[in-house]
């Protein structure tokens, strides 16, 4: 059987902003060595490229939106502290269920303790594990399908075709969901994003459920057009424009939150535009951070070390570079309440 202790994860309120100088006085006091040391270094770095007049693209890999990162990302986003965001398809969508199925989902504080036979009674339930967390399949994925599935096919009747994010943004910016809202939807950092018009890439979405979905339907005939979704080289072509025409006017710095395609991917845009379109003049990354616990080993892009970036043509000699060694879901929600904190907006 599951385990008994399994229980839905309970609802949140807004967060308590007040709450943010307390915790920063809390890291500023007690964060002085080794990783902790790092984050303040990090969170520093952040705040005076910001100040700076600096812009910033963060990356999510892992499965940040299931952990909740919206609690402080959407904070983020809407103080103007980023500009851009690179994540993987799951992190896109899974920020979306999360906002419609929050009461659904079941977290499992033993999963280490889980048999074979646990796993296939999740299954059973309808209940996708990721590590201590369920994503409900009805009440998440399907429903998100219904939605999107109108929307893809609008959008083929049309002629029209859209990146994966932009039907994310049409869906929540209509209002069509919001009555099935079982978060704040301040919480929610796609709907934040959304309401920015953020810059998204999302490489690879096709290695995503709503990806899979995707497929499926064009596979049963539903969708003719392949062409509805755009692909992953065009959300290359438009990072390399919004790239080229952000520089002209400030840095751009590169937080990066895990490792995989969703930082290896956008990181590759200034070597792309120096060495394969020869152009001159491209400002490299002016900041980077990442928060890996992956090793440097076996050619590991997720654990390199900033400076092997540097011969690669990503970062520059003098680019401030830091790299925590740790895990994501403590650290950064951390630094964002630094920088919070920290950052004055003009």
């Amino acid at each position: 059987m599951v385990n008994p202790e399994s229980r839905p994860v309970t609802g949140h309120s807004e967060q308590n902003r007040k709450g943010i100088g307390g915790v920063v006085e809390f890291i500023k006091h007690h964060y002085r060595h080794f990783n902790a040391a790092a984050l303040i270094d990090a969170s520093e770095g952040y705040v005076h490229h910001l100040n700076s007049g600096g812009k910033m693209m963060v990356t999510l890999a892992g499965a940040m939106s299931t952990a909740e990162i919206g609690l402080s990302l959407a904070e983020m986003i809407r103080s103007g502290a980023v500009h851009a965001i690179t994540c993987t398809g799951a992190n896109l969508e899974e920020d979306v269920f999360n906002l419609v199925a929050h009461d659904h989902y079941v977290r499992l504080p033993h999963y280490r303790d889980l048999t074979r036979e646990d796993e296939k009674a999740l299954l059973d339930r309808h209940l996708n594990r990721v590590t201590d967390t369920c994503i409900p399949e009805y009440e998440a994925i399907r429903r998100i399908e219904d939605v999107i599935l109108g929307a893809w096919l609008q959008a083929e009747s049309e002629g029209k075709s859209y990146f994966p994010h932009e039907f994310l943004y049409q869906i929540l910016l209509s209002g069509q969901l919001e009555h099935h809202y079982q978060i704040d939807p301040k919480d929610s950092w796609l709907l934040a994003a959304a309401e920015k018009n953020l810059p998204i890439i999302v490489p690879g979405w096709e290695d995503s459920t709503l990806g899979n979905i995707f497929a499926g339907h064009c596979i049963k005939g539903d969708i003719k057009n392949v062409h509805t979704v755009r692909s992953g080289i065009e959300y290359m072509i438009e990072l390399a424009d919004w790239y080229r025409n952000t520089v002209q006017d400030c840095s751009v710095g590169f937080f990066q939150i895990g490792g995989g395609i969703a930082g290896d991917f956008p990181i590759c845009v200034v070597p792309m535009l120096e060495q394969d379109l020869l152009l001159d003049g491209i400002k490299k990354w002016g900041y980077f951070c990442q928060i890996s616990d992956s090793t440097t080993s076996f050619g590991s892009y997720s654990g390199a070390v900033p400076n092997e970036k540097i011969t690669w043509g990503k970062l520059d000699v003098t680019s401030p570079s830091f790299i925590i060694e740790s895990d994501a879901t403590i650290v950064a929600p951390l630094i964002f309440a630094y920088v919070l904190d920290q950052y004055q907006p003009v």
